[in-house]
């Protein structure tokens, strides 16, 4: 039996509509890296970029859990002395903290800038992809 390797030509698409209200970051962020990867699918192969396109609504509703609006701080420095600037989580936005934990997660290759291409982010529960009929994807909630 020989081995499959998926083809640029065969990869099919699927949107995901996934709620954040009551979510936990980390959890949201890890089922939407894995969507985007297509790791669930049986024709997942590493070189070629078969995961699916993501819409995230309601992010402002995100649930923050174990006090890391203070503890987490996001770290950039601008190139030149005394340019390290520290924001901590709650001084982010929901959307910027999302994006940024869901990029975190993605593997570091050629394929990144693709799979963040198909993640789409939105603050409220409107957004503008209704004619792709994205499949409602239910993700278990915080108590």
């Amino acid at each position: 039996m020989k081995t499959y390797s998926q083809k640029p030509s065969e990869v099919t698409r699927v949107w995901h509509l996934i709620d954040a209200t009551d979510i936990s970051l980390g959890r949201l962020s890890t089922v939407a890296a894995r969507l985007l990867i297509g790791k669930d699918k049986p024709t997942v192969t590493a070189h070629t970029d078969g995961g699916d396109y993501v819409i995230i609504i309601n992010a402002d509703k995100v649930g923050i859990t174990g006090g890391k609006e203070e503890k987490k701080v996001y770290y950039n420095h601008s190139g030149y002395p005394g340019g390290l600037r520290a924001r901590q989580l709650k001084d982010v936005s929901n959307v910027e903290a999302l994006s940024k934990a869901i990029r975190g997660m993605l593997p570091v290759n050629k394929l990144r800038d693709g799979r963040l291409a198909r993640l789409k982010i939105y603050a409220d529960e409107n957004h503008t992809h209704n004619p792709q009929k994205p499949v409602v994807y239910e993700i278990k909630r915080n108590k």
